[in-house]
């Protein structure tokens, strides 16, 4: 059964939704935006602010390349101001 979108805006979040999601048609972005508001038994792709944590999470759990480096001091020294 085809989809028909009539409403303008609504045409404009399926074309953002579709960059998103990388999706090769509105039609697959507006499955997968339902999806996952609805739920399906299939997995979906985690949202970007999962991602977003996951990267962040992984930068903090590097930790300071050096922990006695100050910062301050190296900056003081730099700039001349003992």
């Amino acid at each position: 059964m085809p989809l028909y979108v009539r409403d303008e805006r609504v045409n404009q979040l399926a074309e953002q939704a579709q960059k998103i999601l990388n999706a090769p048609t509105k039609t697959d972005a507006i499955r997968q935006a339902l999806e996952r508001v609805v739920g399906d038994s299939e997995p979906a792709k985690p949202m970007l602010a999962d991602r977003l944590k996951a990267i962040r999470d992984r930068y903090q759990a590097l930790g300071s390349p050096n922990p006695d480096f100050d910062e301050k001091q190296f900056l003081d020294e730099m700039w001349g101001n003992d």
